[in-house]
C-alpha cells in the first residue's frame, strides 16, 4: 500500500458500516410504514401494490429474466389494476385480474415460464394477503401492527443471537450465515411482541403467543424460500435498493410468509371482511 492510500476496510469495520445502515434505513421506513398502515384505504393498497410491483420485478432480476420487456410490463400492469380493485372494495375483479395477469405471464414467458410465472404468483399473493388484512375496520391495523412487530423482531433477535452466541448453522447449504441461535433468538423475540399485546389488552395470552411463534417461524422460513432461490441462481442480493438491507425481496422474504399464513388463518376463522378479527378474537 503506498502512502496515502486508505487501509482496506476489515471485516469487522464492514459489518458495522451495514449494521448502521441498516439501522438508519429501518428508522426511516418503520415509522413510515406503520403510518400508512394506520392510514389505511388508498394509501395503504397504493404503497402494496408498489410493493408487490416491485417484488415481481426483483423476481424477474434474480432468475434472470427482467430483460423481457412484455413479461415486465404485462405483470406489472396486472399487480397495479389489481391493486386497485382491492382498494376500491371490488375484490371479484382484483382476483380475476391477477387471475388473467398469471396465464398471460405464463403464456409470454420464454422458457422456462415456471420461473417467472412463480415469481408473479410470490407477488400477487402478497397483495392480497397485505390488503386484505388491512381492510378489517375494527381490528385489521391491529392485526398488521402484530405481523409487521413480528417480522421485525425476528429479523432483529435473530440478526444479534446469531452473532453473539454463533454456534450451528440452521440451514448452511442454503444460507451459511444464519444459525440454530439465531432463529431461536428471533422466535423468543416474537414471544415478546405476544406479551405486549396481552399487556396491553389487545388479545388473550394463548392465542398470541401461538399465534405470534407460528408467524415468526413462517417468516424465517420465507426467509430461507428467498435465499434458497437467490442461490439457484448465484445471487447474493435481489437488488440494492435498500441501503444495508438490499432489494424489496430481502427485506419483504419474511413478512410476505407471515402475511399470507395470517391471512389464511383470520380468512377461515373471520371470512373475507373479518381477516384481522378472526387473527385477534379467539
Amino acid at each position: 500500500m503506498t502512502e496515502g492510500e486508505a487501509a482496506p476496510a476489515t471485516a469487522a469495520e464492514q459489518g458495522s458500516r451495514n449494521l448502521l445502515l441498516r439501522i438508519i434505513a429501518a428508522l426511516v421506513l418503520a415509522p413510515a410504514a406503520l403510518a400508512i398502515a394506520y392510514a389505511g384505504g388508498l394509501l395503504w393498497a397504493v404503497l402494496v401494490t408498489a410493493a408487490s410491483v416491485g417484488l415481481f420485478v426483483e423476481w424477474l432480476m434474480v432468475v434472470g429474466a427482467v430483460h423481457d420487456r412484455r413479461v415486465v410490463l404485462i405483470g406489472g400492469l396486472s399487480l397495479s389494476l389489481s391493486g386497485l380493485g382491492f382498494a376500491s372494495g371490488r375484490i371479484d375483479a382484483g382476483l380475476a385480474v391477477l387471475l388473467i395477469g398469471a396465464a398471460a405471464t405464463a403464456w409470454f414467458s420464454k422458457a422456462p415460464w415456471g420461473w417467472n410465472t412463480a415469481g408473479f404468483g410470490y407477488a400477487a399473493v402478497a397483495e392480497i394477503a397485505s390488503i386484505a388484512v388491512r381492510l378489517d375496520q375494527s381490528f385489521g391495523f391491529v392485526a398488521l401492527v402484530l405481523i409487521l412487530l413480528v417480522v421485525w423482531v425476528t429479523d432483529i433477535g435473530g440478526y444479534f443471537a446469531g452473532r453473539g452466541i454463533g454456534g450451528p448453522k440452521l440451514w448452511p447449504r442454503i444460507s451459511p450465515k444464519k444459525t440454530w441461535a439465531g432463529a431461536l433468538g428471533g422466535f423468543a423475540a416474537s414471544l415478546v411482541i405476544a406479551a405486549g399485546f396481552v399487556a396491553l389488552g389487545l388479545g388473550r395470552a394463548v392465542p398470541l403467543v401461538f399465534l405470534s411463534g407460528l408467524l415468526s417461524v413462517v417468516s424465517q422460513l420465507g426467509d430461507l424460500f428467498e435465499s434458497a432461490v437467490k442461490r439457484r441462481f448465484g445471487v447474493k442480493d435481489s437488488s440494492h435498493l435498500i441501503p444495508g438491507h438490499g432489494g424489496l425481496m430481502d427485506r419483504l422474504d419474511g413478512f410476505v410468509a407471515a402475511v399470507v399464513l395470517a391471512a389464511i388463518l383470520g380468512f377461515f376463522r373471520g371470512g373475507a371482511d373479518g381477516v384481522g378479527r378472526g387473527l385477534m378474537v379467539w
